[in-house]
């Protein structure tokens, strides 16, 4: 059975590119075309950070390539445009201040964390940013969190109770540094929940999850009370994350506050791979995609079934797993627009999906970083690696675009 509703088809071109002119998509055109050489995305990703960091003349290339693609500009007040022609067309906005790995050391934290409130001040005067994204590796030092993660696993029993044994294995100027952490965690939470903005905290790698877990649901616990205000990222190419997101339901229904779960596949599986491999322990990653389908749609289920209690984020681009979220709302008799629903790709990429699902009246967003080309480079490494190696995307867009292209010169 065709899970598609009529309201619901993610090949109309006219309405997915309907945003871009016949320039932009011949430009978009020429870079998908150029990310299906994947020798070329190899060499690329390679030379490339090194060419930033020489100091070398490329970054009017890079502006004109890839981050124009993927990047809402290199600063707040250049993202304001894009933000601005995508609310035109029912498109909302995850603002997502990209700078990765920053300044280490207190100051460094403590600036990253002025950065995030800066953001949520910005996104509170926009019409259609309700949310931006934190990553916690921003404002916290990776050793501290790869111990006490390492900690959290030496014990048995529920998570919180993993976490109260670990704090006591710190060393006591390591709990005063975590409590910095929290601080500063709780100050963007506040800021935040003061301003009506969600807080979509990133996933981390595996060996540094644990605590970023517990952070999150600790500010869930303090600021999801009314609403959605802290939302957890949740990696179903996890083989363990389902069981997890279940026990933080339990855990929601327990302690009186709305589980805020975005949901993803994942972005670093072939870090996790490599690392357990090498280390010798199993494998956290799911045996195949398949797993991770399932794994990914019976979530959907399970949060689409808890809608009370659950504020879900459908972060995919997967065809299937948007429409199959839209089927299970329709069957359940809620609206596509219901307040606990929202749909989000990242700018630059599944289109089709994104202008569709806001035809449709479905609540979707483009999440869009923005920063300094020097800074966003990772971001934009990953992305060119992302649609060399993901089966069928780098055809998929390229194949919608040029639909779209064939469509207008009719």
């Amino acid at each position: 059975m065709d899970i598609a509703p009529p309201s619901v088809s993610f090949e109309n071109t006219a309405n997915a590119f309907e945003y871009k002119s016949d320039k932009e998509l011949k430009k978009a055109a020429f870079l998908f075309s150029s990310m299906g050489y994947g020798a070329l995305v190899k060499l690329g990703t390679r030379v490339t950070p090194w060419l930033i960091r020489s100091g070398l003349p490329v970054k009017g290339l890079i502006r004109n390539t890839l981050f124009g693609q993927f990047v809402g500009g290199e600063t707040l007040e250049e993202t304001a445009a894009v933000a601005r022609k995508l609310g035109q067309y029912h498109v909302q906005v995850i603002l997502d201040y990209g700078v990765e790995g920053g300044e280490e050391g207190e100051e460094g934290y403590d600036h990253a964390m002025g950065e995030f409130n800066r953001v949520i001040d910005y996104a509170a005067t926009q019409p259609n940013i309700p949310f931006m994204s934190v990553k916690v590796t921003g404002i916290a030092r990776f050793g501290l969190l790869e111990k006490l993660d390492s900690l959290m696993r030496q014990s048995e029993g529920s998570l919180m109770k993993r976490y109260a044994r670990a704090l006591e294995g710190l060393l006591p100027d390591e709990r005063e540094e975590w409590q910095r952490v929290s601080g500063r965690m709780q100050e963007i939470a506040r800021e935040a929940s003061d301003k009506r903005i969600g807080v979509l905290v990133d996933a981390e790698e595996t060996w540094i999850q644990d605590p970023v877990d517990v952070l999150t649901i600790l500010m869930m616990e303090q600021f999801n009370r009314e609403r959605a205000v802290v939302y957890n990222t949740i990696q179903l190419y996890r083989a363990d994350r389902l069981v997890f997101l279940k026990d933080s339901y339990e855990a929601a229904v327990q302690r009186n506050f709305i589980l805020g779960a975005k949901l993803v596949r994942g972005a670093y599986m072939e870090k996790e791979r490599k690392r357990s491999l090498s280390m010798g322990y199993p494998s956290p990653i799911q045996p195949d995609k398949a797993a991770t389908d399932g794994d990914y749609n019976a979530a959907l289920a399970f949060c689409i079934e808890h809608l009370d209690r659950i504020a879900l984020i459908v972060a995919t681009h997967n065809e299937y797993s948007n429409l199959y979220a839209v089927q299970l709302l329709q069957e359940k008799g809620l609206s596509l627009g219901h307040p606990h629903i929202h749909f989000s790709q990242l700018y630059g990429m599944s289109d089709n999906i994104t202008f569709n699902l806001a035809k449709a009246g479905c609540a979707v967003s483009k999440y869009l970083p923005f920063g300094p080309i020097r800074d966003v480079i990772p971001y934009l490494m990953r992305r060119a690696q992302e649609n060399s190696s993901v089966s069928g995307q780098t055809g998929r867009e390229l194949g919608l675009i040029r639909k779209e292209m064939k469509r207008r010169k009719g």
